[in-house]
């Protein structure tokens, strides 16, 4: 079975991430490291990157992925966004490093109407030249799949194969695969039948070694309608099957999996959502 967790909330500190994760019975995490709506952060200071690498073990030392700020564009250039998102990003990426997580998930971003080759070829240089400038050297970059709305880039398994093979680092990058988003795009999950040509399609695209990451959601959005809107696990357009497809995948047995789904009022959706996914291993 797939190792599972969530997107668990790092307030008051970024150890207190580890804890919820245990207290929910995660096996992987996902974690913002910094507040994911501002671009400017005071630095991480040693002593709290260090308290974490030492706690890290004491919480089993679960797959650990940093998703980066909502407000990157990848695919920019040329403008304030562009230089806004370098620097972002680059601090993100000595964050990782100072954490020792693993995985860095990233929006690729949109090409503001440069088109998909030109924003490919953007998203390449720009995460390169992030990598080098921070000196990182632990962190694998993952391209996150999208829904493929406007000027996006990612809604088709081609645009993240091209954006690796046109970066000068190519071993530094992965995927990350977002069942909403997929779906959303337009790659059928919910029969056995659709399932296995879209895995099929990732593994002729991409290869199913790029795939380090996925997160778990339902969709609220209708199959190819583009939209990028989370909800609980069996309660949208998906439904339980392709949850249970993955969950008795063995291909995918040790890919971290991650919930991104509303936590509820009192945050208790989470367990529900865990232990849905749970229920469905046969």
């Amino acid at each position: 079975m797939p190792r599972l967790g969530v997107h668990v909330s790092v307030a008051g500190g970024l150890i207190n991430g580890l804890i919820r994760g245990e207290e929910l019975g995660c096996e992987a995490l996902q974690i913002f490291t910094k507040n994911q709506r501002r671009w400017n952060h005071p630095p991480l200071e040693e002593a709290t990157a260090e308290e974490f690498r030492e706690a890290f073990p004491k919480y089993g030392a679960p797959p650990i992925a940093s998703h980066g700020a909502y407000l990157l564009n990848l695919a920019a250039e040329g403008n304030e966004v562009a230089e806004k998102t370098m620097a972002n990003l680059t601090d993100e990426l000595w964050r990782c490093q100072m954490l020792a997580l693993p995985y860095l998930v990233l929006h690729p971003g949109s090409h503001g109407g440069a088109g998909v080759e030109e924003g490919v070829k953007r998203i390449a240089a720009n995460i390169g030249e992030a990598l080098t400038r921070s000196g990182n050297e632990v962190t694998t970059v993952l391209l996150e799949t999208t829904s493929g709305a406007g000027k996006t880039v990612g809604g088709e398994f081609s645009h993240l194969r091209d954006i690796i093979a046109a970066s000068q680092m190519p071993e530094r990058l992965g995927v990350c695969v977002d069942t909403c988003h997929i779906f959303a795009a337009g790659y059928e999950l919910r029969t056995n039948e659709g399932y296995e040509e879209t895995v099929e399609k990732l593994s002729r695209t991409i290869t199913l070694e790029r795939v380090n990451f996925f997160h778990l959601n339902d969709s609220l959005g209708v199959l190819g309608s583009k939209k990028d809107r989370h909800t609980h696990i069996g309660k949208g357009e998906l439904g339980l099957a392709p949850f249970g497809f993955l969950m008795n995948d063995l291909r995918f047995r040790e890919v971290p999996m991650v919930l991104e789904t509303p936590d509820g009022d009192n945050g208790e959706m989470d367990s529900v959502n865990l232990s849905t996914l749970r229920s469905l291993k046969v």
